[in-house]
């Protein structure tokens, strides 16, 4: 079903952005830069943090950053991330195939600038052999996301 939220998310917004579908699992940062030949850093990794003040947020990072938890305070206040069970209550996704596409609820979505390091980049899309190739500002502007900065520098 979580797939089919994508699709049909996409669907909605008539939006051309072809679902890979693999035979293979691309649940983790590894497994699906390995899957789709890229970098791991290309792999768009989608996060769900609940707050201090009881909000969920949905951040998408790239694959090898790191959240830089003094940036993250001053951007959000104090948060840790969600269980897995929650995640999947709160997005409709399964954890490995977290998107920010199609959830089961609205939530603020949030794109960290490490994203803006390549001109494309892959996030899940709802299962975890699934993934969609898209221009970081195309992501911002299909999920209404604002973009933030929460993560350490990767060294390059």
């Amino acid at each position: 079903m979580s797939l089919q939220s994508v699709r049909d998310f996409f669907a909605a917004r008539d939006l051309d952005v072809p679902i890979i579908e693999l035979a293979v699992s691309t649940a983790t940062v590894a497994l699906a830069a390995e899957a789709h030949g890229v970098e791991p850093g290309r792999i768009a990794k989608t996060l769900s943090f609940r707050l201090a003040d009881g909000r969920v947020i949905i951040l998408v990072a790239r694959g090898d950053a790191r959240i830089d938890n003094r940036k993250f305070k001053v951007a959000f206040g104090k948060g840790k991330m969600s269980p897995p069970e929650e995640v999947v209550e709160l997005t409709g996704h399964p954890v490995g195939g977290v998107c920010p596409f199609g959830l089961a609820q609205p939530l603020p979505i949030y794109l960290d600038t490490s994203l803006q390091d390549f001109d494309e980049v892959l996030p899940a899309a709802g299962a975890i052999h699934t993934a969609v190739r898209i221009r970081p500002e195309q992501l911002l502007a299909v999920t209404n996301g604002q973009w933030v900065d929460v993560c350490q520098r990767c060294a390059r």
